[in-house]
C-alpha cells in the first residue's frame, strides 16, 4: 500500500483527473477490450448516476487529455461508454443486481429528510447519493418533465427522451419522491420547505435565462432566444419560422439550434397524415434542395469558435452554413418582423492577454436577410424566487457558495450545476450534485468530508504483454446516421459494432502502469548498463546519460538526477519521458537482470485509479 498525492494520480492518470466525477476510463476501456462488458459497464457506472446520459452527450474532458492523443488521435472514451451502457445501462433490460454488485445493500435509513430544487443533472445526481446514503430525498422540479436541461434544451437527435426518463427511473428506485409542475418562488418557497420538515436544500436550478443582445430591433416578431426556442420545440410547442433562419452565437448550444431548426417541418408533414415513408422524402428533398437555409453567425473565426469540432463538422454535413468574424449591429425590421440582421466585420475577439475584447470595423456594415434569428449567445441564472428573508446572495448571475463543500450564505441549503458556476459541461453539474450529497451528509452527521489522499495498490507484472501492433491501430470512429435519414428526432450518432468497440478499446496506453526502475534487482543484481533498454525503446522515450551531461537537462531531471546517479552507477544517470512512453513493457522484457519491472497501481477495492 502507498499513500498518493492527487498532484500525483493527475500527472499520470489524465483522463480520469480530467474527469469531473473522477471515472476510471482507462479500465472500463481496456475491459471491453477483453470483451469483459459487465465489469466495464460497472466502472463507468459507479462514479456516475448518469453514465448512459454522458455516454452519448459528454463533452469528454477525457478525451482532451488521453495520452493517446499525443500519439495519433485520443481513445474515443465517450462511444465506449454507451457501448457498455447500451448493454448493461437503463436503454437494455438493466439487470438491478449490478447496481446492487457496484453499491452494495442500503442499511443505514437517516430521519432527516432532503429537498432538491431541480431535475437536471446537478439534481439527480445529488439525490441519487444521498438516497445510496440512506436520506429521504424529494425532487421539486418546475417544468411537467423531469431531467432540466437535459431535457429542454438538448435536442431528441442528440439524446432520446425515453433514455432521460430510464434514467430518472432508476434513481426514482431508489426511493427518490418526484414532484413536477411545481415552480420555486410560486408555488412553495425556501422557508415552506424548511417548514415542511426538510432539514437541507440543495438548488440545481439550472441557468435557464437566455442572454440578449444589447442592439436596436430585439423587439421584432420573428427574434427568438435560443434557449426559449429549445424549451418550446422540447415541450412539444410548434415555432414558426420561415424559410432562412440566420443564429447569432459560437457555442453548442447555438449549433444544437440551428440543428434543431434544420430538421423541423418533418413533423409538420406527419401531423397532415403524410405516410413514414412520405415524410422520409419529403426529409430527404428539404436536405437535398434547401427547403430551409440555417446560416450559423459568430464573432470568432473558424479556429476560435468554442463549439464543439465534431458538432460543428455534423451541422456543416447537415447543410447549415457558417460565417465567421461577423458582429451583430442591429436587427432590420418591416412592418414589425425581422427581415435582416445588419452585422460588422470582426478585427479581432481576444485582446493581447487573451481576454474577450471584440472590435468592429467601422464602415464594413452588411446586411444578411432573414425571416427568423435566433440569439443563442449564452445563458444566465434567474432567481427571482428568492426572497431577503433566505438569506441566499448571488453575484454575477450566480448563486454564491463556497467551492469546496457549495455551501451558499444560508445555513443546510447548497447549490451547485449552472446555477453556482455558470454554464458548463453535463459531467461537471453531476460532480456539483455529488458533491452536494457529500456536504449535505457531513452537515447532518457532524462529520468532515473525505480527505483527497488515496491509498492505491502496487501490483508487480511478472509478465507484461501488449496485444500485437497496438500502437499502429488507428481511431475507430463512431459510426453515424446517413445524412438522408436524418430527420426529425432520429438520434445521428449511433453505437460502436461489437468489433470496433473492441479495437478500440485495445489502443489504451494503460497510463496507470509504469516503468519502474531499481537500483538493483530483488536478488542484488545491479543495472550493468548494457543499454538494451534503450535500444529496444520504439519511442526513445529512454537515455542513459553521463552524469556531466545531466546540467544540460530540463530542472525537474536534474533534481533526479542525484538519486538515479546515487550508488556504484554514480557515473551515469538514466533518463524518461513518462509523456512520450507508450507502456509497451519491451524494456522490461529486454532487460538482462531484472532491474526494470512494470508495475500498476490500482485502489484497494481493485479499480485502476
Amino acid at each position: 500500500m502507498a499513500d498518493v498525492s492527487h498532484d500525483w494520480l493527475e500527472r499520470n492518470f489524465p483522463c480520469k483527473a480530467a474527469c469531473p466525477v473522477h471515472t476510471e476510463a482507462g479500465k472500463y476501456v481496456t475491459l471491453i477490450s477483453q470483451g469483459k462488458y459487465r465489469e466495464a459497464y460497472a466502472v463507468a457506472r459507479r462514479p456516475n448516476p448518469l453514465a448512459s446520459i454522458c455516454g452519448r452527450i459528454c463533452a469528454a474532458p477525457c478525451e482532451t487529455v488521453c495520452r493517446r492523443g499525443e500519439l495519433d488521435a485520443p481513445i474515443a472514451i465517450r462511444a465506449l461508454k454507451r457501448f457498455v451502457t447500451e448493454r448493461f445501462g437503463v436503454e437494455s433490460m438493466m439487470d438491478f443486481s449490478v447496481l446492487t454488485a457496484i453499491y452494495g445493500h442500503r442499511t443505514d435509513r437517516y430521519p432527516e429528510r432532503v429537498a432538491v430544487v431541480g431535475s437536471g443533472p446537478a439534481g439527480l445526481a445529488c439525490a441519487h447519493d444521498l438516497a445510496l446514503m440512506g436520506y429521504p430525498v424529494t425532487i421539486f422540479e418546475a417544468a411537467p418533465v423531469a431531467g432540466g436541461m437535459l431535457r429542454l434544451g438538448i435536442p431528441e437527435y442528440r439524446l432520446p427522451r425515453a433514455l432521460i426518463q430510464l434514467e430518472v427511473n432508476a434513481i426514482l428506485s431508489l426511493g427518490v419522491e418526484l414532484k413536477t409542475g411545481v415552480r420555486l418562488g410560486k408555488d412553495f418557497t425556501l422557508s415552506d420547505l424548511k417548514a415542511q420538515g426538510f432539514g437541507a436544500i440543495f438548488l440545481g436550478v439550472g441557468a435557464m435565462q437566455s442572454r440578449s443582445l444589447s442592439i436596436p430591433g430585439m423587439e421584432l416578431d420573428g427574434v427568438l432566444k435560443g434557449i426559449d426556442y429549445l424549451l418550446n420545440v422540447n415541450l412539444g410547442y410548434k415555432v414558426e419560422m420561415g424559410a432562412r433562419v440566420v443564429v447569432i452565437g459560437g457555442g453548442n448550444v447555438a449549433l444544437d439550434v440551428a440543428r434543431t431548426a434544420a430538421r423541423s417541418g418533418v413533423e409538420e408533414n406527419l401531423e397532415r397524415n403524410l405516410s413514414v415513408v412520405q415524410a422520409l422524402d419529403v426529409a430527404r428533398s428539404a436536405v437535398r434542395f434547401g427547403a430551409r437555409e440555417v446560416i450559423v453567425c459568430c464573432l470568432e473565426s473558424e479556429s476560435e469558435m468554442p463549439a464543439a469540432k465534431e458538432e460543428v463538422d455534423e451541422a456543416r454535413r447537415e447543410g447549415i452554413d457558417f460565417r465567421y468574424r461577423l458582429g451583430p449591429k442591429r436587427l432590420v425590421g418591416k412592418d414589425g418582423v425581422v427581415a435582416g440582421v445588419e452585422f460588422l466585420d470582426v478585427s479581432r475577439v481576444f485582446d493581447e492577454t487573451g481576454r474577450f475584447s471584440p472590435q468592429f470595423v467601422e464602415g464594413s456594415e452588411t446586411v444578411l436577410p432573414t425571416d427568423t434569428v435566433l440569439v443563442a449567445i449564452g445563458q444566465t441564472g434567474d432567481f427571482s424566487f428568492l426572497r431577503p428573508e433566505d438569506g441566499i446572495e448571488t453575484r454575477g448571475g450566480r448563486i454564491t457558495i463556497d467551492p469546496e463543500t457549495l455551501a451558499t450564505s444560508a445555513p443546510g441549503i447548497y447549490a451547485g450545476g449552472d446555477a453556482a458556476f455558470g454554464p458548463r459541461i453535463a459531467i461537471s453539474a453531476v460532480a456539483d450534485g455529488k458533491r452536494g450529497a457529500l456536504s449535505i451528509d457531513a452537515f447532518f452527521r457532524g462529520r468532515p468530508r473525505p480527505s483527497p489522499e488515496v491509498t492505491v495498490e502496487i501490483d508487480v507484472h511478472d509478465r507484461y504483454e501488449r496485444d500485437l501492433d497496438y500502437e499502429g491501430i488507428p481511431r475507430q470512429a463512431p459510426p453515424t446516421r446517413p445524412i438522408s435519414r436524418r430527420i426529425g428526432i432520429a438520434e445521428v450518432e449511433e453505437c460502436f459494432p461489437e468489433r470496433e468497440a473492441r479495437l478500440e478499446g485495445t489502443r489504451c496506453l494503460h497510463c496507470w502502469t509504469n516503468t519502474i526502475f531499481e537500483e538493483s534487482a530483488a536478488d542484488g543484481t545491479e543495472c550493468i548498463l548494457c543499454g538494451g533498454c534503450q535500444d529496444i525503446c520504439p519511442e526513445d522515450c529512454i537515455e542513459i546519460l553521463l552524469s556531466e551531461r545531466v546540467t544540460r537537462l530540463p530542472a525537474a531531471a536534474r533534481e533526479l538526477a542525484p538519486i538515479l546517479a546515487d550508488g556504484a552507477r554514480e557515473g551515469s544517470v538514466f533518463i524518461k519521458d513518462e509523456e512520450t512512453c507508450i507502456r509497451c513493457g519491451l524494456c522490461a522484457a529486454r532487460c538482462p537482470v531484472g532491474t526494470i519491472t512494470m508495475q500498476s497501481f490500482q485502489t484497494p477495492e481493485g479499480a485502476h485509479v
